[in-house]
């Protein structure tokens, strides 16, 4: 079964993990709108697309004992100008530099780290996300629209028109399956629809069912107030075409949990009302820590998640063809 995953940092690379030794051929499509942190620095010294989500979904389908996976994610923790670069980011933005090509960067990243699966970002321009929001102010790229709190958005848009690469067209035209998500909305996900060609194939692609794995939390910045519905419409809105399948979570993350979210303003993700069959509700919750942050996440158990996808993929969609 031909899987494409479609997103951008961490959402994506948490399904990645847990679909790589399903028997899967994955090929995961990755958001270059990224402006944050070392990717941020990097795009904006070298004028090269953000390395970082590509990074991570490099990662997430290698070898997880592998010396060099762990070199790519080892970040640098000095007071210097390096400090909190990752090695990984390095590597793709001096690979790009070589080659003159993004995307002949991700391709030799994948081949040093012998992954199981492909990884393409979706284009190899830079770009930037427009958000137009409901009290009429526009605001210019990823880190400021993720500082917006006081309006919801309206619609997204890129700030020029760029066409997907041919591979990745090509992968999609050929796709069992088509998963979006779980990531953020607009900034993860919604993103690399905007890019010429991408929406188009997949709706083209009539064999192909198409799955959105719905967020557990709701992101400030992003979809404060948004329901499970309210996600969906906008996947829809900007896919041009219906999901198939919408696989959401049904379990409350613990009172600490909440009460932590809560202090940005955000909560689970949840139906307002009744949803119709498309929807399939599991227990996906994960709690996790990480060390650069003290603050409880909600996420996608990987491997819960892959085995229902497995299982979603393998029962309902190759029995309707």
């Amino acid at each position: 079964m031909k899987v494409i995953a479609i997103g951008g940092g961490t959402g994506l690379s948490t399904i990645l993990r847990g679909l790589k030794n399903k028997g899967l051929e994955l090929t995961a499509i990755v958001a270059v709108t990224d402006e944050g942190g070392s990717s941020g620095k990097i795009r904006q010294e070298l004028n090269v697309p953000p390395p970082g989500d590509v990074r991570n979904n490099i990662i997430a389908l290698a070898r997880d004992e592998s010396l060099m996976s762990r070199l790519f994610s080892y970040r640098f923790s000095t007071n210097g100008s390096l400090s909190q670069h990752s090695v990984g980011n390095i590597i793709l933005a001096a690979l790009t530099m070589m080659t003159g090509s993004f995307a002949k960067a991700v391709r030799h990243a994948c081949d040093i780290l012998a992954i199981e699966g492909k990884v393409l970002p979706v284009c190899e321009q830079l770009i930037r996300l427009v958000a137009f929001y409901s009290d009429g102010s526009v605001v210019v790229g990823e880190t400021e629209i993720s500082k917006k709190v006081d309006a919801r958005i309206v619609s997204v848009r890129l700030d020029k028109k760029v066409q997907a690469l041919e591979e990745v067209i090509r992968e999609i035209s050929q796709a069992d399956a088509v998963l979006l998500g779980p990531g953020s909305l607009y900034t993860s996900v919604i993103t690399n629809l905007l890019v010429e060609g991408v929406a188009e194939s997949i709706c083209d692609n009539k064999k192909a069912k198409k799955i959105y794995i719905a967020n557990i939390m709701t992101q400030p910045g992003e979809t404060i107030g948004f329901s499970l519905e309210d996600h969906v419409s906008e996947i829809e809105k900007y896919l041009k075409t219906e999901l198939d399948y919408v696989v959401a979570n049904n379990t409350l993350p613990p009172k600490d949990v909440l009460l932590s979210y809560a202090k940005q303003c955000a909560e689970p993700v949840l139906p307002r009302g009744h949803v119709d069959k498309r929807y399939l509700f599991y227990d996906l919750l994960e709690i996790t820590y990480e060390p650069s942050d003290p603050r409880p996440k909600a996420r996608h158990n990987p491997v819960i998640t892959a085995k229902i996808l497995t299982n979603l993929l393998g029962e309902r969609s190759f029995s309707e063809k």
